[in-house]
């Protein structure tokens, strides 16, 4: 029987500068290998050599788009498990100096495919405190209602083998957020709906004035401020 090969996983992750490569590539966008260098404070040089390993390993892809190379995790599965090792994980000052540097880095942010950080949070909150979410059984199961439509939600009739609505454990809050397929849809139809935002400068996700309106009138949220992610051309990265 195959042994699983924990030590090519282990090797890949038992470096600070590729673990907060990782933890960049978290929020679910592809980065160039100038970005992700500066995101663990190495030159590109040293850059490329970590970012090769991590391919190795299986964690991290590379796209070439026109002249830039781009660089992104493998798949959700990578991204589910870097969170949960994150939450269990102890915390270094570069989340805190990040988050002074950025202006609240955490406050409003993707996790891969769905929303992660304090909104995150008072999102899976206020849903199970109106009835709309259920928590038992180590799962989320959600509450036919109208909130779903108004949150993009569509609700599948049967329950499949894969959770809908995945309780995941936030790194920075280390509380419970919304993942799985909700999740997905949820962060999609904000983006979409203009609720959230990618500024040009910046890490994160900003929170909009229709995003405002919309989360209190829904959910009572509209109080929320956050400031976003760092996005650059092809030229300057």
């Amino acid at each position: 029987m195959a042994t699983p090969r924990f030590d090519i996983i282990g090797q890949a992750i038992a470096d600070a500068s590729r673990t907060r490569m990782l933890c960049e590539l978290m929020e679910g966008r592809a980065f160039t290998n100038k970005e992700l260098a500066s995101a663990a404070g190495v030159t590109p040089q040293t850059a490329s050599a970590h970012l090769r390993l991590l391919q190795d390993a299986g964690l991290v892809v590379a796209e070439k788009r026109g002249r830039c190379v781009f660089h992104r995790l493998s798949g959700p599965e990578v991204a589910h498990t870097l969170e949960q090792l994150a939450a269990i994980a102890p915390m270094d000052s570069l989340y805190r100096a990040q988050r002074r540097k950025a202006g609240g880095l955490a406050e409003v942010r993707s996790c891969y495919d769905h929303l992660a950080g304090p909104l995150a949070v008072a999102l899976a909150d206020a849903l199970i405190a109106r009835g709309h979410l259920r928590e038992e059984a180590g799962g989320f199961h959600p509450v036919a209602g109208a909130v779903w439509t108004g949150l993009g939600v569509t609700v599948p009739e049967h329950v499949g083998r894969t959770p809908f609505a995945r309780p995941c454990m936030d790194w920075t809050e280390r509380r419970l957020h919304i993942a799985g397929p909700m999740g997905r849809q949820i962060l999609t139809h904000a983006l979409e709906a203009g609720w959230l935002r990618r500024p040009v400068r910046g890490r994160g996700l900003e929170v909009t004035a229709p995003g405002h309106r919309a989360l209190h009138d829904m959910l009572g949220l509209g109080g929320v401020l956050a400031r976003g992610t760092t996005s650059k051309s092809c030229e300057e990265a």
